[in-house]
C-alpha cells in the first residue's frame, strides 16, 4: 500500500492516549479469543484491556520493557501475560481465527488452498540466542521464515537462524502448517527454494505443490514478479512495528511471538475499518 493523501486520512488514529492502543471495535474482535482467568487462582485485578495495549505500545514504537509507561499496568505483570500466550500458543490461535475472518469478509473460503512461501534475514543484538550467517544477506542472524495466503495474510511462521539456506527451513514451516491449515497445499515461492533437495524433502512431508516463480532474464530493474509481490508486501506490513526492525530477543519463542503481535495488529485495524 502506497501512502497517498487519501489512505493517510483512512489510516489515522486519534486517540486521547497512544496511537498504539486498540480501539472498541478492535478490543470487541481480541476480548472472545483470550483465554478466561484460571477458576484456581486468585482473583484477576489485572486490566487484560490494558495488557493488550501494552504489548501494542512495546510493540509499535519497540521500546523496552523496562520503558513502558507508567499508565500501564507494570511492566512485570505485562511481561507474564506475555510468556503465559507465549507458552500456551494463544498468539498463535488469535492470529488464525483473525485471518479466518479476514478471508471470510473477502468473500473466500476460511482455509487457504495456495500460498506464498519466503524468508526475511534480520540482525540480532547482543541478547544472545540461536544466529548464522546469510551469505546471500550478508547478515549475521535469524531468518523470518513465513508463509501467506493469496491476499498477503500470514498464515504460519518460523524463526531459525540465518545460516540455514531457504530450501533447507522451508519444511520446517511448511511441516507446522498440516494441521491448522489442512488444504493449503499448493505453494509459490523464489529460486532460493528451487531444486530437487526441496522437493523430496516435502514429498516425505505431504503432497505439497511448489511452484517456482522465476524473474525474466530479459527484464531490466525494478519488476513486479507475480505471486511474489505479495508476501513482501506482508513483510512490509510487518515492518511498520518497530520491535521487528532488528530481532531484539534471545529466545526463537519470544521472537516469533512478536511477529504474531505485529500481525494481530494489522488484521484486527483491518477488520474493525470495514
Amino acid at each position: 500500500m502506497t501512502w497517498t493523501e487519501i489512505t493517510r486520512r483512512e489510516y489515522e488514529r486519534h486517540s486521547t492516549r497512544y496511537a498504539s492502543d486498540v480501539t472498541d471495535e478492535e478490543w470487541h474482535l481480541i476480548l472472545p479469543l483470550l483465554p478466561p482467568a484460571r477458576r484456581l487462582d486468585r482473583p484477576r485485578k489485572t486490566d487484560i484491556r490494558e495488557v493488550v495495549n501494552a504489548l501494542l505500545y512495546i510493540g509499535t514504537p519497540g521500546c523496552q520493557w523496562r520503558f513502558l509507561p507508567k499508565d500501564f499496568p507494570p511492566f512485570s505483570t505485562v511481561q507474564k501475560y506475555f510468556y503465559r500466550w507465549r507458552d500456551e500458543g494463544i498468539l498463535r490461535a488469535i492470529n488464525n481465527s483473525l485471518v479466518m475472518a479476514v478471508r471470510e469478509r473477502e468473500s473466500k473460503q476460511a482455509s487457504p488452498t495456495a500460498g506464498v512461501i519466503d524468508s526475511q534475514s534480520v540482525k540480532t543484538t547482543e541478547s544472545g540466542g540461536i544466529r548464522g550467517f546469510d551469505a546471500g544477506k550478508k547478515i549475521n542472524g535469524r531468518k523470518r521464515h513465513i508463509v501467506v495466503d493469496t491476499l498477503g495474510l500470514m498464515v504460519e511462521l518460523v524463526v531459525h537462524s540465518a545460516g540455514i539456506q531457504d530450501r533447507d527451513g522451508a519444511p520446517l514451516v511448511l511441516k507446522s502448517i498440516l494441521k491448522r491449515w489442512p488444504w493449503l497445499r499448493h505453494i509459490f515461492a523464489d529460486d532460493g527454494h528451487a531444486g530437487p533437495k526441496l522437493k523430496g524433502k516435502l514429498e516425505k512431508i505431504s503432497k505439497f505443490t511448489l511452484e517456482i516463480v522465476k524473474r525474466s532474464n530479459t527484464v531490466k530493474g525494478f519488476a513486479i514478479l507475480p505471486r511474489r509481490w505479495v508476501v513482501e508486501r506482508t513483510f512490509a506490513w510487518l515492518g511498520r512495528c518497530r520491535r521487528l526492525a532488528k530481532d531484539f530477543e534471545r529466545t526463537i519463542a519470544s521472537a516469533e511471538a512478536w511477529i504474531y503481535i505485529a500481525n494481530i495488529r494489522m488484521l484486527t485495524r483491518r477488520i474493525a475499518r470495514c
